[in-house]
Order: C-alpha cells, then sequence, then structure tokens
C-alpha cells in the first residue's frame, strides 16, 4: 500500500491549536473549581494542569479517533463526548506524572511549561497531593465513557497498564534505578517504552476504542504509536543537549548533569537523530492500511520527530 499523506503544515498546525482548546475546555470542566474545598488542592491542581502543555497525547486521541471512526455514525455527538472523555484522561495521569516526578524526591526541577513547578508554587506536600488527585480524577472520567460498557472497561484496561508498573511508573522506576550506569540499546528502549511510549501509545489505543474502531484498525495504530512512543523519548533526548528552557518549558541539560542514561549518550547526537527518523517512517508505513483518514497521526509523527530541526 501507498504511505499515507501528512497534513499539510498549515492544516496541521490551525487543527492542532483546535484540538488544544477543545482538550482546554474539557480539561477545565473536569477539574473542581479552585473555591470548593479544599481550596489549596483544587487551585494546585488547575495550575497544574491549565494553560500549558503541547497537548500530544490528547491529539493522539482525536487524530486516532477521525482515523477510525464512521463518518456517518449515527452516534457522532457519543463519539466526540467520549474523545473529550479520553483526550482528559490521558492528559491527567500525563500532568500527574510531571507533577510527581518534578519533585525533590525525583527530578528535583524548578521549572515546567515555562513557569515554577507545583512543589516550588506550592509545596511538596501539595504536590504530593495533586499528583494523587490528579490520578483519581483521570479514571473517574474515563469510567463514565458514554461507550458501550465493554468498550469503557476495555478503556479503563489500557490506561491502567499503561500508568501502571507495566508502563509509566514501571519506567520511572527503571530511569532511578539507572542513574550513572550504561544501559545496553535495549535496555534504554525496554526503559522508554514504559516511561514515556506507553502513555503515548495507550492515547491512540483509546482513541481508537471509543469510536468503535476495528481490530485491524487498533493493529495498525498500535504499530504507529510504539514507533512515535519511543521516536518521541529520542527527541527529548536530544532536545536536552541541543535545546533550552525557554524552546522547552523545563530546564535544558538536567540528563547529563544528573548523569542519566540517554539516546545521544549512547549513539550520538547524528545516531539518535538517525533513529528518530526511522522510528518516523515505521509510524508512516503502519498508518498504510488506513488511508487519507490517517493523515492527521502521520502529520503528528511528522511534528514529534523534526521539532528538534
Amino acid at each position: 500500500m501507498n504511505a499515507v499523506t501528512s497534513a499539510t503544515p498549515n492544516a496541521l498546525d490551525a487543527w492542532m491549536k483546535a484540538c488544544a482548546a477543545r482538550a482546554e475546555r474539557a480539561l477545565e470542566h473536569s477539574l473542581p473549581d479552585a473555591g470548593v474545598a479544599p481550596e489549596k488542592l483544587h487551585e494546585a491542581m488547575r495550575y497544574a494542569v491549565l494553560g500549558g502543555g503541547k497537548r500530544v497525547r490528547p491529539l493522539l486521541v482525536y487524530a486516532a479517533g477521525e482515523a477510525c471512526r464512521d463518518a456517518d455514525a449515527s452516534d457522532a455527538a457519543n463519539h466526540d463526548a467520549a474523545l473529550d472523555a479520553a483526550a482528559v484522561a490521558v492528559e491527567l495521569v500525563h500532568v500527574y506524572s510531571l507533577v510527581h516526578d518534578d519533585m525533590p524526591c525525583m527530578d528535583d526541577d524548578v521549572l515546567r511549561r515555562g513557569r515554577p513547578t507545583v512543589h516550588v508554587q506550592y509545596d511538596d506536600a501539595t504536590a504530593l497531593l495533586v499528583g494523587d488527585a490528579l490520578q483519581a480524577q483521570a479514571f473517574d472520567v474515563l469510567a463514565r465513557l458514554p461507550v458501550a460498557p465493554a468498550l469503557a472497561v476495555q478503556a479503563l484496561q489500557v490506561l491502567t497498564v499503561a500508568a501502571g508498573s507495566a508502563g509509566m511508573a514501571g519506567g520511572q522506576a527503571i530511569d532511578l534505578a539507572s542513574v550513572g550506569r550504561t544501559l545496553t540499546r535495549e535496555e534504554l528502549e525496554g526503559m522508554h517504552r514504559l516511561k514515556t511510549g506507553a502513555l503515548l501509545r495507550a492515547s491512540a489505543a483509546l482513541g481508537g476504542i471509543v469510536v468503535g474502531a476495528t481490530p485491524a484498525q487498533r493493529r495498525a495504530i498500535d504499530t504507529y504509536a510504539q514507533a512515535v512512543g519511543l521516536a518521541f523519548q529520542v527527541v527529548d533526548d536530544i532536545l536536552d543537549v541541543i535545546g533550552d528552557a525557554a524552546q522547552l518549558g523545563k530546564t535544558a541539560g538536567k540528563d547529563a548533569a544528573a548523569d542519566k542514561p540517554t539516546y545521544v549518550s549512547l549513539m550520538g547526537l547524528d545516531g539518535a537523530r538517525a533513529l528518530a527518523e526511522s522510528l518516523r517512517q515505521q509510524a508512516h508505513d503502519a498508518l498504510a492500511p488506513l488511508g487519507d483518514r490517517a493523515a492527521r497521526l502521520a502529520a503528528l509523527a511528522d511534528f514529534i520527530v523534526l521539532r528538534d530541526r
């Protein structure tokens, strides 16, 4: 089959802005009001979640839904609501992980999305509770999906596995245990498929699940998302070396300073870039069975890999 054509840069930019605004509205609606007790916790939750970030995970939810949904479906409104809920759930889990990762007991960072991290803006105890509350909120949102119960259960299972010890949390544990060690490429890839890739993979999977994707569509989406999830981390490693705080929205050079194994330290800058490009091509190839409806997904693969250029 022919490769899927990506959306044009201008069209992608407009779509990304529209979807980010859509996700922002859904996120704001999902969070408790800052004036409701306990006020400090709710204020900090909103501080952590709203008004920042590229919303890559919600974008993957929406793009996968677009690639798999039946254009003539009679329940389009339910699909839209379900996609919003899935986008909110994955973003809440992602933000909770950032809040906890930034704490002194983890990466001890002071800058996130161009602003003071939650533990700096508030305090360590509040940051811990913000992460706990956001994770619980994510699963509450997902449990209310306006889809068939069997699909809702599948969605919950996907996100729970992606967030737990077999996914993001497990990857973070391996990352913390790997400081100062030299990992093989296989070990490094295994760590990042969990730490970063699992939630990105879940995002795309959820977009397909909630619109009733066929088994073949789900397989194509999953193969695509595995490549994109790893590519995202490879490029993050590159940007940690060549980027600055203004570009990243977080402290640059933290990985080298902390003596963490990265794709750049293992393969060099050129080798890491070549790997990211290979993964981008794998992502494109995986989308071929989905046809032109997957153009947004193809364009997101380009955006994720080419953001270091």
